[in-house]
């Protein structure tokens, strides 16, 4: 069996709110171009945090950002694997717009701790409200997962768990600690939450777990966080990242920025700049898409040339890596990603 890589999440019916709700598409869609087409739950019991929002226009997508609908045979057969294995991922629960690709080559980013976030981002299509208490088997269905999918590469996510004492961090830890038992070859990247207001052994608990990668979004400028990103703290999310290289300088750092919210060239550099003083190793930058009318709008859609000159920008900067596109996601091409970075530092 070839090895697949996920950088890389469960159709099956949700319980949000008491009531079972299923995947459905946009019913605005008009082809199947997925120019105004996304993948959501019922707005009012996926967001219920939202509905006193007023609705937010919807700008039609530049012809740049138009993927077909999927539907390949790989993009069944992923399908299939992950229903099997009872698994969730960000690539649905996200509605990332790269799921037709990843998944027509068998990669999936898995998300661990629940379908349910204890955040309300703005930019976020993940539900949100209270979620269900930690499943202790998870961490053994993971690793069992991984090793029955002969993965090369896997990336583990998580919804944001403020309701628990460690925020996840011991979850995340006995994930990749079943992955490395259950699967020794496989590298391992987690893209983890922010541990705000938890004590700092539980991130020291995650860096321990001592993943291949380790990840942490800052998601969008200083300026826009109070609107866009309002449960977190930049420099929190700062500190966490420079926390990593304290602990574990060895250890491959990452982060990604969205552009496209009504942030400004000087002040995504600036982030770059913040960034690079944290010691992290690659960046990722990548268009925002609005999930839904009551998200947060798009104020523009950065075209590729002006991702070609953030990459030149952030290379010049110091980065080992750097993925700058307007489908850039954090787990898209993950595993080809990785191999860049360790070539890269190893000629450093």
């Amino acid at each position: 069996m070839p090895r697949l890589q996920i950088g890389e999440a469960r159709g099956k019916a949700q319980r949000v709110g008491g009531r079972r709700w299923r995947l459905r598409l946009d019913p605005e869609a008009q082809t199947d171009d997925l120019g105004t087409m996304v993948t959501v739950l019922e707005r009012a019991a996926r967001h219920p945090e939202k509905q006193s929002r007023p609705d937010s226009p919807m700008l039609r997508k530049p012809p740049w950002l138009r993927v077909r609908a999927p539907g390949s045979e790989g993009y069944n057969a992923t399908r299939r694997l992950v229903r099997e294995h009872g698994l969730a991922t960000v690539c649905e629960e996200a509605a990332c717009p790269n799921i037709g690709e990843c998944w027509s080559v068998g990669h999936a980013t898995m998300m661990i701790m629940g379908e349910v976030c204890t955040r309300a981002c703005a930019f976020c299509n993940v539900a949100t409200g209270k979620p269900s208490p930690l499943d202790p088997t998870e961490p053994d269905r993971v690793g069992a997962a991984v090793a029955a999918m002969n993965l090369s590469h896997v990336v583990i996510t998580s919804v944001d768990r403020d309701d628990l004492a460690d925020g996840g961090a011991a979850h995340f830890a006995a994930t990749v600690a079943a992955i490395r038992a259950a699967a020794s070859d496989t590298t391992v990247e987690i893209l983890t939450p922010d541990f705000l207001r938890k004590p700092v052994a539980a991130a020291e608990m995650a860096i321990d777990a001592r993943p291949d990668v380790f990840n942490h979004n800052l998601e969008t400028v200083p300026r826009l966080y109070l609107t866009i990103r309002p449960g977190a703290r930049y420099y929190h999310s700062l500190r966490l990242l420079e926390r990593v290289k304290e602990r574990a300088p060895d250890l491959f750092t990452k982060s990604g920025l969205m552009v496209g919210l009504g942030e400004s060239k000087e002040e995504v550099m600036q982030v770059m700049d913040d960034m690079r003083s944290a010691g992290v190793d690659f960046i990722t930058i990548g268009q925002y898409l609005q999930p839904t009318r009551k998200h947060a709008p798009v104020d523009r859609f950065v075209p590729p040339e002006e991702f070609a000159a953030l990459e030149t920008i952030a290379r010049a900067k110091g980065f080992l890596m750097v993925s700058a596109s307007p489908f850039t996601r954090s787990s898209h091409h993950a595993g080809e990603d990785f191999a860049r970075l360790k070539a890269a530092r190893a000629v450093a």
